[in-house]
């Protein structure tokens, strides 16, 4: 078999160890079903009613946003599973093996495509059931879940980098969410940026999950949405190239301790 023959097929094995350890890990299925749900019920029903979206109802505006936040946090599992084998010593193992040195990381993020399309299908489920509906035509639809899988897939290569430079996954949890929470909620997905202050505005405008959620919002009810369809693509491309470089550094360095 050629290099990359072997470097896909390592990368299949061990995407499928990393999905294989969900069933027996209860409270990764939760972060994948009941959290986004609970947000989801929270928004529409305790919040939604004084938060103004002229022109839309507001389980309408708040869907992209939650999806788009959904598959950004998806990128938890491959933090933590990360940072939890090297404190078990179990990449230096993998390193003894013959296997491609990059099949560990596109191993985990792979299987972060899987979940993260697990994910999604349960909002879009999720928010039909609570009054959300598509306007757009099927092409629009799939361009939308194709910009969602995309930046989630760039996020995983975030928290990739995140996992390999705690000192647990205790830690790369915490440093997850002090990354991804201001970027969420100082964005559109749940508020209209026009709402913030002025010099929150300006900050808001150029955060990827605001061009995202704006992008897939325009594709999936019709709002509009100008370039920002392919700002986000640009977006994950640049997260993911810059963080995967990254993240291959920080592992060389990891294993080499």
């Amino acid at each position: 078999m050629s290099g990359v023959a072997v470097a896909m097929a390592d990368t299949v094995v061990l995407a499928k160890r990393s999905l294989l350890r969900i069933p027996r890990a209860p409270d990764l299925v939760l972060a994948f079903t009941v959290q986004p749900i609970m947000f989801v019920l929270l928004f529409v029903y305790v919040f939604g009613g004084a938060i103004q979206t002229p022109g839309y109802d507001y389980v309408d505006f708040l869907m992209p946003g939650i999806i788009v936040q959904t598959v950004g946090f998806g990128g938890f599992v491959t933090a933590m599973g990360l940072a939890e084998d090297l404190k078990r010593g179990l990449i230096d193992r993998f390193r003894s093996l013959p296997m491609s040195r990059s099949a560990l990381l596109t191993g985990r993020t792979l299987a972060d495509v899987v979940t993260n399309t697990f994910s999604v299908l349960v909002m879009v489920v999720v928010g039909l059931l609570v009054g959300f509906r598509f306007t757009t035509g099927v092409a629009e639809v799939a361009a939308g879940l194709g910009l969602v899988l995309a930046f989630g897939y760039a996020f995983s290569w975030v928290f990739a980098f995140v996992g390999l430079t705690s000192s647990s996954p205790e830690s790369a949890q915490s440093l997850g969410f002090i990354a991804i929470f201001p970027l969420t909620f100082v964005s559109s997905a749940f508020v209209p940026v026009d709402s913030m202050p002025s010099w929150l505005q300006g900050v808001a405008e150029v955060n990827p999950i605001t061009i995202t959620v704006d992008a897939v919002r325009g594709l999936f009810i019709g709002t509009p949405y100008g370039t920002d369809a392919w700002l986000s693509l640009l977006w994950s491309l640049g997260l993911a190239l810059v963080f995967a470089r990254l993240s291959v550094a920080r592992y060389r360095r990891s294993v080499t301790r």
